[in-house]
């Protein structure tokens, strides 16, 4: 089992319910009235003064921790990795020890000997079969054991795996990043003939998008595609903004680059992330923000273009609602 300090499990269980929905999952929450809020997940969870009520279940609580621990049906280990690798990397609160919890080994699960169910998620999201191979040859994408979860992988200069973000493939909403795990490495596409960097929220998002570009007609295998691996949050005072450890390590590695296309979120978090990085970014690069045309974000336009039923994986989220 991954060995996370004392000090890092503290911090996690310190976050609130409300608080890490805001921050993280902003698009799930419903205002009631007042100060009571609900879930879209799930309509019967009722959150209010620091707590927490699933009434149809009899479950409560109060931190994030026992919400996707008692909800989401995450193990401890779990839990913690998906509160403490959302942080933002702006977070004073927990820049030292998310610093400390990365220094430590990339912990990747078993790999399958097969990757049918990965393959067939990823296919049913709408994701090319040229573009899984592509992943699936090159170790970028494995499916992983006990779960068979999709599990998406970043290396270093050196091609040795640094990054790991694993999803469940079985409809239910779990998610978060391998122990160890390095942002600055996160899942990409490197084409390396471009002098554009393409940012994504999420590995979804980024297949998506090279998804829709082959659909286009353009070579998704001369882009730059990068995933930020979770929501980049610019503090109060946008101008004091920090630059992802991400990009910084792209850019250092990819001295030609000229523009960087935001392809984020069309949801709170997602403006707020392309406000903060054009504040940081646009006196030495051209910014562009391009978000997807419909839906929430490229994966739900990709799948408007495709005719792809999306209410499937909207009642997969409701599915212990």
């Amino acid at each position: 089992m991954p060995y996370i300090p004392p000090e890092v499990i503290t911090e996690a269980k310190r976050m609130d319910l409300l608080t890490y929905l805001k921050n993280y999952e902003p698009s799930e929450i419903v205002k009631l009235s007042g100060n009571n809020y609900s879930t879209k997940e799930h309509d019967s969870l009722k959150i209010s003064n620091g707590k927490w009520m699933w009434w149809s279940r009899g479950i409560g609580g109060k931190s994030a921790l026992d919400f996707l621990i008692k909800v989401r049906g995450l193990n401890f280990i779990e839990a913690v990795e998906t509160i403490m690798g959302n942080v933002s990397v702006c977070s004073p609160t927990y820049e030292i020890l998310q610093k400390d919890y990365e220094d430590r080994p990339l912990l990747l699960p078993e790999k399958s000997p097969t990757n049918g169910v990965a393959t067939e998620y990823l296919f049913k999201r709408g994701i090319d079969y040229e573009i899984i191979n592509y992943c699936l040859d090159r170790d970028l994408i494995m499916e992983s054991l006990p779960y068979h979860n999709v599990v998406f992988v970043g290396y270093d200069e050196n091609k040795e795996a640094k990054y790991g973000a694993y999803r469940a493939t079985n409809g239910k909403r779990i998610m978060g990043d391998c122990s160890g795990s390095k942002k600055e490495y996160s899942f990409r596409l490197i084409g390396g003939n471009d002098n554009v960097l393409h940012l994504f929220e999420c590995a979804i998002d980024l297949l998506s998008y090279a998804t829709l570009c082959k659909l286009g007609g353009k070579n998704w295998r001369d882009m730059n595609l990068v995933s930020l691996s979770g929501v980049y949050s610019p503090k109060k005072n946008i101008e004091e903004s920090k630059v992802p450890v991400t990009v910084e390590k792209f850019l250092e590695e990819h001295k030609g680059t000229r523009s960087i296309v935001l392809h984020f979120d069309n949801d709170i978090a997602g403006r707020k992330a392309t406000q903060g990085l054009k504040a940081v970014l646009q006196s030495e690069y051209k910014v562009v923000d391009k978000p997807p045309l419909k839906g929430k974000d490229f994966n739900d336009f990709l799948c408007i273009r495709m005719n792809i039923n999306q209410n499937k994986f909207k009642e997969e989220r409701k599915e212990y609602r």
